[in-house]
């Protein structure tokens, strides 16, 4: 798993390689939290095109940094989501609340 983040102009966009499970949402929970305690921006971004597998705790992980983001009003995206990320996002119904970007 890997994951790195870039600000251009008022948006960040985080970069996730690899798993989201209960092995690295810890690890990606403790990245986004730092992220958004630290501030400096008006919209966030996931890029997940590079992630291969999503379990639970990554959906549960995603509803709580979009529910802090919300407290703040910041509006949280998702862009170039993986085919296999994609029927998670449909199952879970994670697109009524995370909006995907193109």
């Amino acid at each position: 798993m890997g994951i790195f983040s870039e600000k251009i102009k008022d948006t960040v966009t985080v970069f996730i390689t690899g798993d989201i499970d209960e092995h690295t949402a810890p690890e990606l929970r403790e990245y986004f939290d730092k992220l958004i305690e630290r501030g400096g921006f008006r919209y966030m971004v996931i890029n997940m095109n590079e992630v291969d597998f999503m379990d639970s705790t990554g959906i549960g992980m995603l509803i709580g940094r979009y529910k802090k983001l919300k407290n703040l009003s910041i509006p949280l995206y998702v862009a170039e989501v993986s085919k296999q990320i994609d029927k998670i996002f449909k199952l879970s119904g994670l697109y009524d609340i995370i909006e995907m970007v193109r």
